[in-house]
């Protein structure tokens, strides 16, 4: 983890054109929508630069599950 960690207003101003207030900045930590998380240092939160907010509106896209084999019965079917 070599990056420089940013203050939340950092990290705002260089990823929104309009960035959020600190207290909804200070409230995004706290309540883990920023990935990775914050760290608390002192009075202020640090946040990598790469990091970004979670939208808790948007799924999450799952990995595709692996195909059942045709071969293989259904436990109802066995039973």
């Amino acid at each position: 983890m070599g990056d420089k960690l940013l203050t939340l207003e950092e990290w705002a101003n260089a990823n929104y054109a309009s960035p959020p207030g600190i207290k909804t900045l200070q409230r995004w930590a706290r309540e883990r929508k920023i990935y990775p998380p914050p760290e608390k240092h002192g009075k202020e939160y640090k946040v990598q630069p790469g990091a970004r907010y979670l939208d808790p509106t948007t799924p999450i896209r799952s990995l595709p599950s692996s195909p059942t084999p045709a071969s293989k019965p259904r436990l109802a079917d066995r039973i």
